[in-house]
């Protein structure tokens, strides 16, 4: 048989071992914030750091070439990004007007920022170019719940996860591929696993709603 090969045996402790420590710590956020994430109760605040900050924006970046009251939104992203309290995945921006012939009789511009843990909305006043930020911060145990979730993460923590559970299942192939030349061993595992498979179906089965 293929798996008892020497050569695949040795190949498969090797990464097996290698996994294992590579991915200790990451395992061990997993798991952690598994229960976190079962138990927000216990572990996220209830109560949300929440704090406001007023900003002056230059005038010219409520207008763009696509007209006088339509702001280019990268440079109006880039503005709040260097000096207003922001931070996380910029959402589009919405804009209301009200404009009498050439004059701007009144307008605002909103929109939301998401990372972990985090949310902020920012609310601007076109006819006086004042910003209205409002940071809401979950702490610390909201963001690494987010971080598990991969919720408001950004693309590359996704392929992290994608990765990390790759890993994971060659861990556990390379597990079984180690225990097949022990049949002793290789049998007893056989029955742990059946065993820990029929008592989570039966607690899906008699538990679960």
């Amino acid at each position: 048989m293929v798996l008892k090969n020497k050569a695949v045996q040795l190949w498969a402790r090797r990464l097996h071992i290698y996994i294992s420590m590579a991915l200790m710590l990451v395992v061990l956020f997993f798991a952690i914030t598994g229960i976190t994430l079962n138990r927000p109760h216990l572990f996220v605040s209830q109560s949300p750091n929440i704090v406001e900050q007023q900003l002056s924006l230059p005038v010219e970046l409520l207008g763009s070439e696509k007209g006088p009251f339509t702001p280019n939104r990268s440079a109006l992203i880039a503005y709040l990004a260097k000096h207003g309290d922001v931070r996380g995945t910029p959402s589009a921006i919405d804009i209301f007007t009200d404009v009498d012939g050439d004059e701007l009789v009144e307008g605002e511009i909103s929109l939301d920022y998401k990372g972990p843990g985090y949310n902020a909305t920012v609310f601007i006043d076109m006819t006086t170019a004042q910003a209205t930020i409002e940071s809401t911060h979950y702490g610390v145990i909201a963001v690494l719940n987010d971080l598990h979730k991969g919720r408001n993460s950004g693309e590359v923590w996704r392929w992290f996860i994608d990765i990390t559970a790759l890993l994971m299942v060659m861990f556990v192939l390379t597990g079984v591929c180690l225990l097949i030349p022990k049949k002793k061993t290789f049998r007893t595992s056989l029955k742990w696993m059946g065993l820990g498979s029929a008592v989570s179906l039966l607690i899906y089965i008699v538990a679960v709603p």
